[in-house]
């Protein structure tokens, strides 16, 4: 056959490998690689999981041997009852084992009676045992009882007896004991192993007393138990067990007698060569069906592929704006050309949200971990100025108004005082102080508020105030919604240093899901809206990012604390609501507070309390707190007011003083947090010894609430740093409303009677 120019040319083209065939080649590659080790990877994790399952089962059978035994010890034990109680009505005759030997009652589930003086010398003893003597039995009774067993186990000449001591009484001495056992024979085991479905061998000292394995397997299954430590895989010729043993004689007393499980292999390995077999045919069935895929598809990849993959080079690189064809056929490839288009607009998209969630997590993260910081520093800085602020009281009381050293205990108050403003302050910001929350009518509060802010702010600021008309109701604390409104205020005017508008706003707002997701951290619902507008300086987006950070301030050092709008923010959380800014530089700024709407009732203002007079008598305090300084200094203030005063550093030490105290305790006031005993555990503890007592709860932040299901009813709650005044108050208010209280009670019952 002769070859001229161009059919050489034609067929040195043929043997060209195609763009097809280099797709379709590495990615038949691939394919076999990832089946292969997916293949490996399912099989360790199947031999894993049986092995784990092998493990399980041992256990299992392992706790079922064990209750089987509980069971038989519970039966000897009811049998060694009875025998005791016969034992005694004969004041430890012999004959009483004699009986119950012969008894069929006693018998049927007993192979061992012995009967023993209260020196633990064995008067009589009973056993299918050949040759089992009363030395034997003395020497077994002396392992247990100078082991102090109520039930344990006799090795006998290669046999085991389960055993049950029941000593009996008489006018208070101790008469004897009475023993009753029974044979654990090869029967037992054999039962034992049908119903865990494992083999068992029992040990006395490494000696073997009971099997189930077949005699020739004995050797070789003791070997090999010696060498695993009697855990482990052990081999008994070809078969493959899992072995596990539990010791049944506690102590180190002798002989040590512990009981092994086998758990047989066979089942899982033959379950896991099936396993293997259908894995590889499953991975030739997918390395075929990839195969066949992948050719089909490289035939049509092969032309629009170059322009397709310069759009993917260009997005691995970030590119999100590389120009790329869209073909309207509808093929595979233009389907995968527009959808990578489309998956391209979309991965832009959540390229941009995923930096605002970022954004915006890194922020909540960072303003909670501050929260805790100073919720840490409030709680401490409480206790220490609860010390100060009480100590100074007590020494300008003493020192009197006309001392030389008074004007200094008015400046260490008054610092204290300043102290307390801050800490205050701070646990707004992490939300753990104290709220007092009640249904408002937002509009009735900040017109009252208005009066007051007018004057705050400088003449050449015009305040407006915008009521909404059918303003909805919110649950929230007036006195921190008037702080809340005073901070925002304050700060718009400080915004406007050349004069401007300054407008506060309320109404009615309904979220929908599409606005709460541009809003996080806000969620759809319907809210009370409390705004606060100027047109002043503005900030910037670096600015509005920190502005809600404790101490962080954009006002010269020494005008601001840096606390005013991280108390908003934290008065907000806590209220349940969220915050939202709005600003631009030049362009003023925007706060929007957003309270959740409620349907409850407003609640009436409370009627104003009559005096409450100091004096209570006599009456007895029982005060618990760890804090040493704070536990003296309530003390004394207590007992300056007239009352008795028991004192305690944690709960459990306050419980066992209330249990041994003659006297009636009127009062506790505990701290909330405590060693040992936490405060609303001892309240309750001490409600069951004494119903009558009342509760007052101290602490330095939040972690009261009132109604709360851990918290006694009708307690009262002092937040700390506390003054003498208030301490006695609260306590002169709480005993009072007591005594009321059981004066009703005496006069309903007069009534009744009359």
């Amino acid at each position: 056959m002769a070859f001229t120019a161009p059919t050489m040319v034609r067929l040195l083209r043929s043997l060209q490998p195609s763009l097809r065939s280099r797709l379709l080649l590495p990615l038949v590659f691939v394919i076999a690689g990832l089946t292969g080790a997916t293949l490996l990877v399912v099989r360790h994790s199947t031999e894993t999981q049986a092995q784990a399952q092998i493990e399980q089962e041992a256990r299992n059978a392992i706790l079922t041997v064990q209750a089987a035994l509980n069971q038989r010890e519970l039966i000897l034990s009811k049998k060694a009852d009875l025998l005791a109680m016969v034992a005694y009505m004969r004041n430890g005759d012999s004959s009483a084992i004699d009986e119950a030997s012969d008894d069929t009652w006693q018998s049927g589930d007993c192979d061992l009676f012995a009967l023993s003086d209260a020196k633990g010398k064995v008067l009589s003893v009973h056993s299918r045992a050949v040759g089992f003597s009363s030395a034997n039995a003395n020497e077994l009774l002396g392992h247990s009882l100078k082991a102090n067993r109520s039930s344990d186990w006799w090795v006998y000449h290669g046999r085991i007896f389960q055993i049950v001591l029941k000593p009996y009484y008489g006018e208070g001495s101790l008469l004897g004991r009475v023993v009753v056992g029974r044979e654990f024979s090869d029967k037992d085991a054999r039962d034992l192993a049908s119903i865990s479905s494992s083999q068992i061998l029992v040990y006395a000292n490494d000696a073997t007393i009971l099997n189930t394995l077949s005699s020739a397997a004995n050797l070789s299954a003791l070997e090999q138990l010696r060498r695993t430590a009697r855990r482990g895989m052990v081999s008994l010729g070809d078969r493959p067990f899992f072995a596990m043993s539990v010791p049944i004689t506690g102590g180190d007393t002798e002989p040590g007698i512990s009981l092994t499980v086998l758990k047989s292999y066979g089942s899982a390995l033959a379950a896991l060569d099936e396993s293997k077999h259908l894995l590889i045919a499953l991975g030739i069935g997918a390395l075929a069906i990839g195969g066949l895929f992948v050719y089909v598809i490289a035939d049509r990849l092969t032309r629009p592929l170059a322009a397709l993959a310069r759009g993917v080079r260009a997005l691995e690189l970030g590119d999100y704006a590389y120009p790329l064809k869209r073909d309207r056929g509808s093929d595979e490839v233009a389907q995968l050309t527009r959808a990578f288009d489309d998956m391209r607009t979309t991965l832009h998209q959540t390229e941009i949200q995923k930096q605002e969630l970022e954004g915006r997590l890194r922020q909540s993260q960072k303003m909670e971990a501050m929260g805790r910081l100073a919720g840490g520093v409030a709680h401490d800085f409480n206790n220490l100025l609860t010390v100060i602020k009480g100590n100074s009281s007590i020494l300008a009381e003493r020192l009197g108004s006309e001392h030389r050293l008074i004007k200094l205990t008015t400046q260490i108050d008054g610092a204290a005082d300043r102290a307390v403003s801050l800490t205050r302050q701070l646990l707004a910001f992490c939300r753990m102080q104290v709220l007092q929350p009640k249904i408002l009518d937002l509009n009735e509060l900040v017109s009252e508020m208005c009066k007051l802010l007018r004057r705050l702010v400088p003449e050449d600021i015009a305040f407006n105030f915008r009521a909404g008309e059918s303003l909805g109701r919110v649950k929230a604390d007036p006195g921190q919604i008037e702080q809340v409104l005073m901070n925002l205020v304050v700060n718009a005017g400080d915004a406007m240093p050349a004069g401007g508008t300054l407008t506060v706003e309320t109404r009615n707002v309904t979220i929908s899901e599409q606005e709460a997701s541009r809003r996080a951290p806000a969620s759809p619902g319907q809210y009370v809206l409390l705004s606060v507008a100027d047109n002043g300086m503005g900030m910037d987006a670096e600015t509005k990012a920190r502005i809600f950070e404790p101490f962080f301030t954009t006002k010269e050092q020494g005008k601001g604390t840096g606390l005013g709008l991280a108390t908003v923010y934290g008065i907000v959380k806590q209220s349940g609501g969220f915050i939202w800014v709005e600003s631009e530089p030049g362009w003023g700024a925007s706060f929007e507070i957003y309270l959740p709407r409620v349907t409850d009732r407003l609640e009436p203002i409370p009627a104003q309390k009559e005096e409450i007079s100091i004096s209570q008598g006599r009456k007895t305090v029982l005060v618990a707190e760890d804090e040493e300084a704070v536990r003296e200094l309530a003390c004394e203030f207590l007992k300056s007011a007239g009352y008795n005063v028991l004192a305690a550093s944690n709960g459990a030490e306050a419980l066992a003083l209330a249990e041994g105290s003659k006297q009636h305790i009127h009062a506790l006031l505990t701290d909330l947090v405590m060693p040992r005993m936490r405060g609303p555990e001892l309240a309750k503890r001490l409600k069951s010894l004494q119903p009558q007592i009342k509760v007052i709860y101290v602490s330095g932040y939040l972690e009261y609430q009132q109604n709360g299901k851990e918290f006694v009813e009708e307690a009262l709650f002092i937040q700390k740093p506390f003054t003498r005044t208030v301490l006695v108050a609260r306590m002169a208010e709480l005993l009072k409303e007591d005594s009321q209280s059981r004066l009703q009670s005496q006069t309903a019952i007069s009534h009744s009677a009359e």
